[in-house]
């Protein structure tokens, strides 16, 4: 939303139109592979693509024909006819079935389509420092093979990019999440989760843990800004906290709530570190060696601001519980 705010202030700044118009829109895009062909110059790339009527089509790859243009002094099209021919020649000696088309290609990511079995949940995106491209791509893989979308760190950007793969697909701005879920990840699960913070800054964090758990098939109930700074908050809804199984408790500044609970509770704490304080906090460090050196018993830290590790970490007690 940043880059469309400032894309929209140049153009205001700099024509004559007094208003602006800002739509998302959708781009449908048909099952692919990519195949490696081999024709009389090398190998070339190709897409075979399955149309909605059912039949199959290919595409040749401009950037790799222009490459072999050049270096073999043929033309363009010539090359390309050929080698479109050849591509021809080739797939229909292959049946369709031979090419995985529920795969998108793009060569940037190897995704674990396995890890629903292994592990009970489809693979999760980080999408932080991804291209919008790219978490597009992965995300209507998944989708493509019937699994959950779940984009951690996620940018507006990026949600529209995976909207035009996944028009259903939803942004919880808070927590920077996006998701899309085909079939529930709930498994035996008992109990439920406490995701308590100290500060209202500290809520992107301690939402991204309490969807990550929702997602996880947990029931979670949200305590928010009961820090230290005024106890009796916190006290006031110490009978809810202690009737959950787990307890995720998310501080920054000096990052003292866990060690407080801790205290106060028969439950596992999963301290959580924020990047949320001034200077000395060190963007979470001091939070973090607090957490760590904690004489409450039962605390266990994850990294600075890494709500989603808690959630998951959270979600697994739980279902051990259960099972």
């Amino acid at each position: 939303m940043d880059l469309i705010q400032s894309l929209g202030e140049v153009v205001l700044n700099h024509s004559s139109t007094i208003g602006l118009r800002i739509l998302p829109f959708q781009k449908m895009i048909l099952p692919r592979a990519l195949v490696c062909v081999p024709t009389s110059v090398g190998e070339v790339s190709a897409k075979v693509v399955l149309q909605p009527d059912g039949a199959h089509r290919f595409k040749s790859e401009h950037d790799e024909i222009a490459r072999l243009a050049q270096e073999t002094g043929e033309s363009y099209l010539s090359l390309k006819r050929r080698i479109d021919a050849e591509i021809e020649a080739f797939l229909s000696a292959h049946p369709p079935e031979a090419f995985n088309l529920t795969d998108l290609d793009f060569q940037h990511s190897n995704i674990d389509f396995e890890r629903a079995e292994r592990k009970g949940v489809s693979e999760v995106i980080y999408a932080e420092h991804k291209r919008p491209e790219q978490v597009r791509d992965i995300a209507a893989a998944l989708v493509a093979r019937g699994q959950n979308v779940f984009a951690t760190r996620a940018s507006y950007e990026q949600y529209l990019a995976v909207k035009e793969a996944v028009p259903e697909a939803m942004f919880d701005e808070l927590a920077r999440i996006i998701h899309y879920t085909i079939e529930s990840c709930a498994i035996n699960q008992l109990g439920k989760i406490a995701v308590v913070n100290a500060g209202t800054s500290d809520l992107p964090i301690a939402q991204e843990a309490a969807l990550t758990a929702e997602y996880l098939g947990g029931e979670v109930l949200r305590i928010s800004d009961v820090g230290v700074a005024g106890l009796h908050r916190l006290l006031s809804r110490i009978d809810e906290i202690r009737n959950c199984q787990v307890i995720i408790v998310v501080a920054g500044m000096e990052g003292a709530l866990p060690s407080v609970i801790a205290g106060l509770v028969d439950k596992p704490v999963i301290a959580v570190p924020t990047s949320v304080g001034y200077g000395a906090s060190f963007g979470g460090i001091s939070a973090l060696l607090g957490m760590l050196n904690s004489c409450g018993s039962g605390v266990t830290v994850v990294n600075i601001d890494n709500g989603f590790g808690a959630g998951y970490q959270a979600a697994m007690i739980t279902r051990l519980k259960a099972s």
